[in-house]
């Protein structure tokens, strides 16, 4: 355990705390409020200790805090994982190595979800389990409430859906398949005592010969994006760039169907989305 850096410790904590709106961690924004942010005992509260023990940390005249404090404490300041991690070294501690693919997704990604009407984009963790979805995707990955949490993944959708031969001899599916198993290699490696994925690998290579080709191939490395060219049911032929944008703070990947400005596919995710808005009244 290296030096407990009690200045900077308490620095950083009034700055986090000065930075989280109480609606944010479901506490009511009150009209006496004369700072931004939470008060120190609703910190103290969310965190599950007392208000005099966290007030004295924040004042830099504080014991050592535990792990089990710092976890707390980072939880309830919304901490993202390089913050959290950077709390724990400020703290003398060696930050806590992520057991599995962070599934909580940030209020923030569900609001420019809501806000591309025109777009459709979804997120997925680093498993590539589909955790966030905005209206337009739901035409392509379908309605996600009706399917169970565990059956969310897009790894699993590719290899166990039945196809004819000829959908495997596109380069452009091939060069899909192949990135996100190299994602998901990587993924696999950062993430070694995560049982859910461990369980997908095993299963994909028990039921899937053209998985576990590729994954033989022990390529590693991030998503990369793709042109996609679909016919869709309903909307007919359409081309668009696959876009994957990597959210650091939590390995997710915000995956996104950019259409060519002026292209007869963004016409008709513009119809869609202006369908949907009219279904629903907004």
């Amino acid at each position: 355990m290296s030096t407990l850096r009690h200045a900077e410790l308490a620095d950083f904590l009034r700055a986090r705390r000065a930075r989280v709106r109480p609606a944010e961690v479901g506490l009511p924004e009150g009209v006496r409020r004369r700072t931004p942010g939470l008060r120190r005992q609703e910190v103290a509260q969310l965190a599950g200790i007392s208000i005099d023990y966290y007030i004295r940390i924040e004042q830099g005249r504080g014991p050592h805090p535990s792990r089990q404090v710092l976890a707390a404490l980072a939880r309830a300041l919304l901490l993202s994982r390089n913050e959290r991690a950077y709390l724990f070294r400020l703290a003398g501690e060696s930050p806590p190595e992520a057991t599995g693919p962070s599934r909580e997704v940030p209020a923030g990604l569900r609001h420019l979800l809501d806000a591309m009407t025109d777009t459709p984009a979804y997120l997925v963790d680093a498993a590539y389990d589909v955790l966030a979805w905005n209206r337009l995707a739901a035409w392509f990955v379908g309605d996600l409430t009706a399917v169970p949490v565990g059956d969310r993944n897009m790894i699993r959708w590719m290899f166990r859906r039945e196809v004819p031969e000829s959908y495997w001899r596109d380069p452009e599916v091939l060069t899909f398949a192949r990135t996100s198993i190299a994602d998901l290699r990587a993924a696999y490696g950062r993430y070694p005592a995560d049982p859910a994925l461990a369980a997908l690998v095993t299963e994909l290579l028990g039921v899937s010969p053209r998985f576990a080709a590729l994954w033989a191939e022990h390529e590693v490395g991030e998503r990369r994006p793709t042109v996609k060219r679909v016919t869709h049911p309903e909307l007919g032929p359409l081309e668009f760039e696959c876009r994957v944008l990597h959210v650091p703070e939590t390995d997710q990947r915000l995956i996104v169907y950019v259409p060519e400005p002026g292209s007869p596919t963004q016409a008709a995710f513009h119809r869609v989305g202006e369908r949907t808005a009219a279904q629903l009244g907004t």
